[in-house]
């Protein structure tokens, strides 16, 4: 599987996927990777109402990676796992965009920008990736991407 373009952002849909990205990538459809959040009934109803008419799919990674998928598809993914787990099973994107990671309560954490927490395993798990798949962050389309694992190491991490 490859084409689709992957972002990792813990807001799932929101103004910048829906209108900023989407417009930049030419995305006709968008997919949410999230195990927790495909079995969450109301996230099911309310992201493909958030996603401001794009036609979306809520599924798990199991079930996205089933999906047929092209160029014009947007695949966001909740958490780095995620897209860990994508790529393992085989998708093969143009670039993995880190766009959003918030830190998550109870983890030892450090911010790599000011947007992107990363824990030592996800640290290990982007590095992994990054040898896979172009791997860069990007807030905003306008915004020069930067390679990611640089940033890692600029963090000792």
């Amino acid at each position: 599987m490859a084409g689709a373009h992957v972002r990792i952002d813990n807001r799932l849909i929101h103004g910048q996927v829906t209108v900023a990205w989407t417009r930049r990538l030419g995305v006709r459809r968008l997919l949410v990777c999230n195990d927790d959040v495909a079995a969450d009934e109301l996230q099911q109803v309310l992201l493909p109402q958030a996603a401001r008419g794009l036609p979306t799919a809520v599924l798990s990674v199991a079930a996205a990676l089933t999906v047929p998928l092209d160029g014009d598809v947007m695949i966001i993914a909740k958490d780095p796992e995620d897209a860990f787990r994508l790529v393992e099973g085989g998708l093969r994107p143009g670039v993995v965009n880190v766009g959003n990671v918030a830190p998550r309560p109870g983890t030892a954490y450090t911010m790599v920008t000011r947007s992107i927490a990363v824990t030592p395993d996800e640290a290990g798990g982007y590095r992994k990736l990054a040898a896979g798949v172009p791997l860069v962050t990007q807030l905003m389309p306008q915004d020069k991407p930067a390679e990611f694992v640089p940033l890692l190491d600029r963090k000792g991490l």
